[in-house]
């Protein structure tokens, strides 16, 4: 019991912060994992960071490190390859402490510069439009892509 609240309390504070660096969205995926996206996900945006909500499975967080810092973290008790993602320079933490949370938040904010870094220019370019025409923008996106996805279903029946 413990451990899932302060898991949560974890969890909601690495939201927020996550949710204030630039063009960072959010979904629920894999059940109830939060993804963060380096812009969003119907434009061509990148996952940079999952966090594990549910305290099930092996790992509470998992994020973007690069080769460099793939390497040196894996070394630290308490870090793994990330499953599915290493091959991707992921990394995984066992449980919350295994970082302290200014080291943990510093991490964070390079995974979301390496991925941000790696958007496609199409995706660069929507995500320095204006603020209204950019959402206006995202909204058609999402309105098709769900218009796909119904004709897709239909098709496979």
């Amino acid at each position: 019991m413990w451990c899932a609240i302060l898991m949560e309390m974890d969890a909601e504070k690495l939201r927020r912060m996550l949710l204030s660096l630039p063009h960072v969205e959010e979904t629920v995926q894999w059940g109830d994992n939060l993804v963060f996206w380096a812009g969003d996900k119907s434009i061509g945006g990148k996952m940079f960071a999952v966090v594990n909500l549910s305290g099930a499975g092996r790992t509470v967080i998992a994020f973007a490190a690069g080769p460099e810092r793939f390497a040196e973290l894996v070394e630290v008790e308490g870090v793994i390859p990330a499953p599915y993602m290493a091959r991707m320079h992921w990394v995984a933490l066992e449980h919350w402490d295994v970082l302290r949370a200014s080291e943990l938040e510093e991490l964070l904010r390079a995974a979301h510069a390496l991925i941000f870094n790696k958007l496609p220019p199409r995706t660069r370019a929507v995500l320095a439009m204006e603020p209204k025409a950019r959402a206006k923008l995202i909204k058609e996106r999402k309105a098709l892509l769900a218009e796909r996805k119904v004709a897709a279903r239909r098709t496979v029946r």
